[in-house]
């Protein structure tokens, strides 16, 4: 076995502290009280101009893994925390009290180049303690997988490691960072208005979540980033970024296993027109889906055919990755080597769209698809934090369902849609939503 497992969460999924206190930890509950205060909150963690693979000596450090739901409106996207996926690890042996567990928690505000590097130091001393010949494997949601990457393959690790699991991770990048940093991060829901567009912008790491692939829309066809002007970007960032993702190989594909969440409704290309980008679910004019943020082209390494049975495809959304059995199940078994099977089925495969931030007393509406996938009933339920039902509907049959939700007291909740009984050969998906309250006028 290996002998350490390291735990990389994704964008957000670290919890930053200065010398006031604590200044990203909000989930659940919390982030209704935090949302409202956003702007002012978040904008102290604007990063200065030129930081490039620096430390900005703001006296921010990272401290543990998110627990629990988190999300900063406009940003990426609503995730779940990371408890489950370290009971999984606990549960084969690995434990932070004995040293051969590490939940490496990082800025994610910071270039991938500066936490690759500080990642590999962290790991050489873990490994150092444990003996010379030690190993170890990397288990790493969304971004969590590029950090470890640059430390494998660019700061000399790769000697000293055993495999890379990534869950969700952009290789190639994805559309909805290009979205979220072209058109800005504003949220407007009724007197609630966020705009945190300055402090995205500011961030190499959301840079580097751009798509590296070709994915803008052109007279001449589908262009990169590189090979247009992108408005409101610095184009130094912009071209860093893709440096970034150019520096990084296939060296160690043969040891890589990648978990790519699918059949969810993904922003895949985009179109350029009077300074904003509009996105499409469609690559030349084929829709090839994703897990609702990062899209099957950016979920892949570069060269590596969709078809590859290196890729391990499971259906749900990429909320849920590092939370859902079936992929655990895989982690597992990449972990041990030991045949388990996963209790994935390919059965009916639910598409599944939810807003990330809704207001309370409005209707909270869920669209569920069933395209290319066998039509059965379905139960679409509302859960609180908790994982306790609050209530669930079950949609005539159709290809395109539209369920609604309203009255909702502030609150994080989630919507899983699954089979109308148990058993039923339906893919459960989940997906997360944040419920705000009005602030006083």
């Amino acid at each position: 076995m290996t002998d350490l497992v390291v735990v990389l969460p994704g964008i957000l999924g670290s919890t930053l502290r200065n010398e006031d206190g604590m200044v990203w930890e909000v989930s659940g509950k919390a982030a209704l009280r935090a949302v409202l205060t956003l702007g002012r909150s978040l904008k102290k963690l604007k990063l200065p101009e030129g930081i490039g693979d620096e430390h900005p000596g703001d006296g921010v450090e990272p401290v543990g893994l998110m627990a629990d739901l988190h999300v900063i409106p406009g940003i990426w996207t609503p995730l779940k925390g990371y408890d489950r996926v370290t009971r999984r690890m606990n549960s084969l042996g690995y434990t932070v009290e004995k040293g051969t567990l590490l939940l490496f928690a990082y800025d994610w505000r910071l270039s991938n180049r500066y936490n690759g590097a500080l990642l590999a130091r962290r790991v050489d001393e873990a490994l150092d303690r444990i003996g010379p010949d030690a190993k170890v494997s990397f288990v790493c949601h969304s971004m969590g997988g590029l950090v470890a990457r640059w430390c494998i393959e660019q700061c000399g690790m790769a000697e000293r490691t055993a495999k890379l699991i990534t869950m969700g991770t952009p290789y190639r990048g994805a559309a909805a960072a290009l979205d979220q940093l072209v058109n800005g991060v504003r949220k407007e829901l009724g007197p609630l208005a966020i705009d945190l567009t300055e402090f995205a912008r500011s961030m190499p790491s959301l840079h580097q979540l751009l798509p590296e692939y070709a994915c803008i829309e052109s007279a001449n066809g589908l262009l990169k980033t590189t090979e247009v002007s992108l408005p409101e970007l610095d184009t130094k960032m912009v071209t860093d970024a893709m440096a970034f993702h150019g520096s990084l190989t296939d060296s160690f594909a043969d040891r890589t296993y990648a978990i790519l969440g699918g059949k969810q409704p993904t922003a895949t290309t985009a179109r350029i027109a009077d300074g904003k980008v509009t996105c499409y679910r469609t690559y030349e004019g084929d829709e090839l889906y994703g897990d609702s943020t990062v899209p099957m082209l950016g979920a892949a390494r570069r060269g590596l055919a969709l078809d590859s049975n290196t890729l391990h495809r499971v259906t749900e959304q990429h909320t849920s990755l590092q939370d859902n059995a079936a992929v655990l199940d895989a982690v597992e078994s990449f972990l041990t080597a030991k045949p388990i099977v996963p209790r994935n089925v390919t059965s009916t495969e639910p598409q599944v769209s939810v807003p990330d931030l809704a207001l309370a007393g409005e209707d909270v509406e869920v669209t569920v698809e069933l395209k290319d996938t066998p039509a059965r009933a379905l139960k679409v339920a509302l859960l609180d934090e908790n994982g306790k039902q609050v209530e669930s509907r079950s949609p005539a049959i159709s290809e395109r369902m539209s369920i609604r939700f309203g009255e909702l007291a502030p609150g994080a909740y989630y919507v899983q849609v699954s089979g109308i009984s148990v058993g039923a050969p339906v893919v459960p998906v989940t997906s997360a939503v944040l419920v705000v309250d009005c602030p006083p006028v």
